[in-house]
């Protein structure tokens, strides 16, 4: 049985970045992954296209003898990369994309301090107690300040701590406060607990999605988002979990599974007629019908990594295959 697909399907989870704990895909558990309802906390993002993966530890031998033969094998330093392209955009296929902090452009109550991340927001509304994942309450006259179909960022307040921020996902590490101007919604400028208004209460608004790190914490504000931005360079690293599948066609299943991706544009490019040089393409323009094009985003990522509990071989990525029924075994 030769498994056919029609395309890739990519799922992405959060590492803990604190223990470099990696969010575990058990194929005997899920090998019926349902794609349409991936378990939390993996996330959807959608068909990819031009999937491409690349195995480069070398392999060398001990040589001994009069002749130099070939005695034993070993394995050189590991490195494995996945390249492929989004079809869909969003703010964690930009993120993943980008590489470093990804910001959220928050709505300004002017036009002092410009800045291309964004400038001086409006303040932010607080968050009351017995909120949830999609509801958020804020007491009455919340339509004078949201409208459905906005895009809000829910997280604490910055407090000039250092190390990871964001809730549910580390969404920027800081190292010195004064790096950040000591800003109050400088971890709203980064979370990825985002969520667009659905319907408005007379105290409350209803979200059409959870928010990732499920209920607001305590003390939490909402701030108008009116656009994603990402950039190139930036001093920090991304950790996720990946999961690709191959959705079965005519039987069979075939899943990649990277317990610790971290995205790496640059380290790798395509070549060809349009991209001779190699050079890493950023985004690829896809014709529709002339003047109209997709605009997909080209994802780099180099795989780190992980310490299998069965035995403690340290491993890069997982490829599982689920035969189709009464397919023979070999």
């Amino acid at each position: 049985m030769v498994p056919v697909t029609r395309r890739m399907r990519a799922y992405f989870a959060p590492v803990n970045r604190t223990t470099e704990t990696p969010t575990i895909f058990d194929p005997g558990l899920c090998g019926m992954f349902p794609l349409d309802s991936p378990p939390a906390p993996w996330l959807d993002l959608g068909w990819i296209e031009n999937f491409e993966r690349w195995y480069d530890t070398p392999t060398d031998v001990v040589r001994s003898g009069a002749k130099a033969l070939p005695t034993a094998q070993f394995r050189g330093p590991l490195e494995a990369r996945v390249e492929f392209d989004f079809r869909q955009w969003g703010k964690v296929q930009m993120a993943l994309a980008g590489g470093s902090e990804h910001m959220n452009v928050l709505a300004t109550a002017g036009s002092t301090s410009p800045a291309p991340s964004g400038g001086t927001p409006a303040p932010g509304a607080a968050v009351l107690p017995g909120s949830t994942a999609s509801e958020l309450i804020f007491g009455a006259g919340v339509a004078s300040v949201f409208a459905a179909g906005c895009l809000l960022a829910v997280d604490l307040d910055y407090q000039q701590q250092t190390g990871y921020v964001g809730s549910g996902i580390a969404a920027a590490y800081v190292s010195d406060p004064v790096a950040v101007k000591r800003d109050p919604n400088y971890v709203r400028r980064v979370t990825f607990n985002v969520g667009r208004v659905a319907e408005i209460t007379a105290t409350s608004v209803l979200l059409e999605q959870p928010l990732l790190a499920g209920a607001p914490a305590t003390g939490a504000a909402a701030q108008v988002v009116v656009a994603f931005v990402d950039r190139e360079g930036g001093a920090f690293f991304q950790e996720w979990s990946a999961l690709f599948v191959a959705e079965e066609a005519s039987g069979g299943r075939v899943c990649f599974y990277y317990p610790r991706l971290s995205p790496n544009p640059g380290a790798g490019a395509l070549k060809g007629a349009n991209n001779p040089a190699g050079r890493f393409v950023r985004e690829e323009f896809a014709l529709i019908e002339k003047p109209l094009s997709a605009i997909s985003l080209r994802a780099s990522f180099l795989a780190l990594p992980h310490t299998d509990p069965n035995d403690s071989q340290t491993v890069l990525c997982y490829r599982s295959y689920f035969p189709a029924a009464m397919a023979a075994a070999y």
